[in-house]
């Protein structure tokens, strides 16, 4: 059974008029059907406002379905009763870190979760040793985390998910924020909880390359998917991506280019090391 399973999904937003009537405004998500595997790491690309951020909030219930359903883990986001189990296996990180650190220090804002939900002091102390071992933040944990630079603050922000021990947690552009170095020590951190420690992981971003060891892409355009499939089977579709007005990797670019200069060069190229290998073949 999928572990996030959407199906026939639509999300409407309104507003009150003056006269107190309902009025229809927007709808980010049309009809999406999406279904994602516990363990997957997989990542969400769309242009802005192709409804990639509405449908995280679905994914614990920040937002309900107007029609269609949501389920996690077997557990449907409309069902009051599940709420709270739903925010227990689902956590998100957003694009701004400073607004989800509320802790005076690093620890206190780790520990946060785990005591909302009643664990035990030993208990949390467990879990915030455990959750600072893994995002290497361990020598900040008595620090003020306003002087932390972003990238750490976005480790302090994933600490605080592990340490309620989800089985998913959701990246909304996390590294929209930060440097290259930032970016990369953040995506290296997703892929070591997916691969160490089996979190499923859904990472929405417009950063091409953070995706290329993604275990399945989800394309998004003006609320519907409009494309699925591994980060091979995507990319390589570069005439279709610049429709969606989505860009690819470089180094595929740098192939699409070449190939349609004439040469016989593969497509599906992810990696400069990929790239630079093809054209030492074809140079012979």
């Amino acid at each position: 059974m999928s572990f996030v399973s959407a199906k026939n999904l639509i999300a409407r937003f309104y507003e009150v008029s003056e006269e107190g009537k309902q009025q229809l405004v927007a709808t980010p998500i049309n009809d999406l059907s999406i279904d994602i595997n516990q363990g997957d790491f997989v990542a969400i690309l769309g242009h802005n406002g192709s409804g990639k951020s509405t449908f995280a909030k679905h994914l614990n219930a920040l937002l309900l379905p107007s029609e269609g359903t949501v389920l996690i883990d077997g557990k449907d986001t409309k069902d009051e009763s599940k709420l709270w189990d739903i925010r227990q296996d689902v956590g998100l990180v957003f694009q701004n870190p400073d607004n989800q650190i509320i802790g005076a220090t690093v620890e206190e804002d780790v520990a946060f979760g785990p005591e909302n939900i009643g664990v035990s002091t030993k208990g949390i102390h467990e879990r915030v040793n455990e959750a600072l071992d893994t995002v290497d933040m361990q020598k900040y944990r008595f620090r003020d985390p306003k002087d932390l630079s972003g990238g750490q603050k976005q480790r302090v922000a994933i600490a605080g998910i592990m340490a309620m021990r989800t089985k998913c947690i959701v990246m909304d552009e996390p590294t929209a924020m930060l440097d290259p170095v930032g970016r990369r020590d953040v995506i290296n951190m997703a892929h070591k909880l997916n691969k160490e420690r089996g979190v499923t992981v859904i990472l929405i971003t417009h950063y091409m390359e953070e995706v290329i060891d993604a275990d399945k892409l989800f394309i998004m355009d003006r609320g519907n998917l409009v494309m699925q499939g591994t980060p091979r089977e995507i990319f390589c579709q570069v005439d279709k991506m610049k429709e969606l007005r989505l860009d690819v990797p470089q180094a595929t670019e740098v192939a699409y280019k070449l190939k349609k200069k004439g040469y016989n060069i593969r497509t599906d190229i992810l990696t400069m090391d990929e790239l630079a290998d093809e054209i030492k073949a074809i140079r012979g």
